[in-house]
């Protein structure tokens, strides 16, 4: 980002939203998520059953320990001639019930991680596609590694909650509610005394586990903020050194990184103490029910539960002392899965919230498209094929009457220029084309990135088709903000901006950016051959017209010249290249889109004079018949533009060429003498 950038954009506010940071899961969340999980209806149906056939055949093998003992044990120890075969059969039987419960556990676990990887491919693919479609604003306001954050920790919170919590959560209710049915089966009193054990443990956990949750959505966040920071500092390295600034910035990291152990630990201690009291307790109850059920088997008390009334048995205590176990031990896991489930649903908040952002708004109706031209120079013929004419396109019920009825509240100079920008437009006879040239108007115009602050203060200017238009200025003058709206990065609050008489805001923005080059400052470059990064611009394009494209700007020689010349693979934003031959690059990934119109923000900065005189001599060719916006610093590259406007805080003050220009001896002349600088 340019410096004129970073000062504009040092107004906005932290949070584009102005809401505060949430401290609570929102409501929605759970069901926005199941949303995802249940798009594999077939795999959780039998995820659902396995599970419900496993907690069955864990209680049922428990409460067939008192048969066992009573009806094949007990018996067999007093007989004198025992029959083993009927204990055996039982024994069988009860293997087969463990076998069974084995399997289905096993098959939920197997189908469990389809289901996990699925829902968080179509998380993050939805994530991904919402994020291509959110405005420049966001990521101007929001830290990259915060956003980044989402990707990895908060869906790796998910995919342990989808492939581990909520089946084992699941699984746990349904093992603790076949135990508590068990248990009513053999004995009512002793269910009931479990159960109301389990309701005050309940409550008790249930406190714990509300307390930790709002520190997991915290926890969630402070991550996202330390992540961002450390993306700061690692792209921001150079400087940190040169300034000496590491113990600052270390400063800073361990402020922020207190605040993360801060809340991690607040949570987690939550958390963490929720399994031993569910445990101990569990203890407590083993021996209570111990105790209570060897009293009342010694003194023959009388015992009913729903599968019959008789006398306390052993087989009796001894089920109901395991059953008691299988009832409370799997509230223990519910509570601690709880812990990881709060931290799930604090993460996909998160995500929620990134999905629930408000996409880039675009009402515009007008396209570009292909025209043959008549010989008449205003009969135009729309065609797939690629043609030297490009027109924009209006729908059949648009006549245009939009842009007249905003012209007309305009006054002045601007609503003159906003009359002469309609009658030079070149129109087909039907009204439905308008032939592309670059006619580029401002008028009246005011903008600022916080509405209350504006950059720019009533800007009333005006680009002729094939113009070479340089805007200079010092930094924050508003120069990159006037091309930021040229393409609608940003939406004016007042005035019109005209592109070949049309309002740019009926302009569908795809189509308005197809129809701009731009060239920024800050190259970017993505990991994949030199050859790919020149068909960023237009990737239908043949490795011919890359390489043309190259030869044009002068970046083949440089790239020939590398180890595997057009096929060489750049990585890491292209850090093997120096800064100027990654721009020569850019400059060539722009030639290749081939549009009608160039935006060239500070395109040379980088580059060395005597390299730039090589580059500009071919960003000429490629400028050549298209109306280009020049932005630059380095006032000597902007010479033979045809117009030359100087921005000062936010208002044109100076407008002519060169000559003109210096003539006048004013801004411009002592900015281009140094009697005045720049910065």
């Amino acid at each position: 980002m340019s410096t004129q950038n970073t000062t504009q954009h040092a107004e906005q506010p932290a949070d584009a939203s102005g809401r505060k940071p949430r401290t609570r899961v929102p409501r929605g969340t759970i069901k926005r998520l199941w949303g995802y999980i249940a798009q594999y209806p077939v795999r959780l149906t039998i995820v659902v059953l396995s599970i419900i056939v496993s907690a069955a055949t864990q209680a049922l093998s428990i409460a067939f320990l008192q048969r066992l003992v009573d009806t094949y044990i007990i018996p067999l120890v007093s007989a004198t001639h025992p029959d083993w075969g009927p204990l055996i059969r039982a024994l069988t039987m009860l293997a087969i019930m463990y076998a069974v419960g084995t399997f289905c556990a096993w098959l939920w676990g197997w189908l469990i991680i389809d289901i996990e990887q699925g829902t968080l491919k179509k998380i993050r693919d939805d994530m991904f596609a919402h994020q291509q479609r959110l405005p420049i604003r966001y990521f101007d306001t929001h830290e990259h590694g915060d956003v980044m954050s989402r990707y990895t920790n908060d869906t790796d919170t998910l995919r342990q909650a989808i492939s581990q919590s909520f089946p084992q959560m699941f699984a746990s209710l349904l093992s603790a509610l076949a135990s508590l049915i068990a248990m009513m089966w053999l004995s009512v009193p002793f269910a009931l005394f479990t159960l109301v054990f389990a309701i005050i443990l309940f409550v008790l956990v249930n406190k714990l586990v509300a307390r930790s949750g709002i520190q997991f959505v915290r926890q969630q966040r402070m991550l996202g903020d330390v992540n961002g920071f450390v993306e700061e500092s690692v792209n921001g390295q150079k400087v940190i050194k040169v300034f000496n600034h590491e113990d600052a910035t270390q400063r800073e990291f361990d402020r922020r990184n207190e605040e993360l152990f801060d809340a991690a630990a607040q949570a987690n201690t939550y958390g963490n103490i929720t399994m031993p009291i569910v445990n101990n307790s569990g203890y407590l109850l083993y021996v209570i029910t111990a105790v209570l059920g060897a009293w009342a088997g010694l003194s023959g008390m009388h015992n009913f539960g729903f599968g019959g009334a008789s006398t306390m048995t052993l087989g009796t205590v001894i089920a109901m002392l395991t059953l008691s176990r299988g009832f409370i031990n799997p509230l223990g896991q519910v509570s601690m899965q709880f812990t990881m489930v709060m931290m799930a649903l604090a993460g996909a908040s998160r995500i929620f919230a990134l999905m629930d952002e408000p996409v880039e708004a675009d009402n515009g109706t007008v396209t570009l498209v292909n025209v043959e031209l008549g010989e008449d120079g205003h009969t135009m013929t729309e065609t797939d094929k690629e043609t030297q004419h490009w027109a924009w396109k209006r729908t059949a019920d648009d006549d245009g009457t939009r842009s007249l009825a905003a012209a007309a509240k305009l006054r002045g100079q601007a609503r003159e220029v906003a009359a002469k920008a309609k009658q030079s437009a070149i129109t087909s006879p039907d009204g439905r084309y308008t032939l592309l040239r670059g006619d580029v108007r401002f008028t009246d115009v005011t903008f600022g990135y916080n509405p209350s602050k504006p950059v720019l203060h009533d800007i009333t200017w005006f680009a002729k088709p094939g113009q070479k238009i340089a805007l200079v200025g010092a930094t924050g003058a508003g120069k990159t903000t006037v091309t930021n709206l040229i393409n609608r990065f940003y939406d004016i609050q007042e005035g019109q901006i005209l592109y070949d008489g049309i309002d740019v805001r009926n302009i569908r923005k795809p189509d308005l950016r197809r129809s701009l080059g731009i060239v920024l400052q800050d190259v970017n470059l993505f990991t994949g051959t030199v050859m790919d990064n020149i068909r960023y611009g237009r990737l239908d394009a043949t490795d011919e017209e890359c390489i043309e494209a190259a030869k044009l700007t002068n970046a083949d020689g440089f790239i020939r010249m590398l180890p595997e010349g057009y096929s060489t693979v750049l990585s890491g934003d292209g850090s093997g290249l120096s800064q100027g031959q990654r721009q020569l690059i850019s400059i060539a990934r722009a030639a290749v889109a081939d549009p009608p119109a160039m935006i060239l923000d500070e395109a040379t900065s980088s580059i060395d004079t005597r390299t730039e005189e090589v580059v500009q001599a071919g960003m000429d060719a490629l400028m050549k018949g298209r109306t280009v916006f020049v932005i630059a610093h380095r006032l000597s590259t902007v010479r033979n533009a045809d117009v030359i406007m100087v921005l000062d805080h936010g208002r044109i003050i100076e407008r002519g060429n060169h000559d003109e220009l210096i003539a006048q001896r004013g801004e411009y002349y002592q900015l281009y003498t140094g009697a005045l600088e720049l910065e």
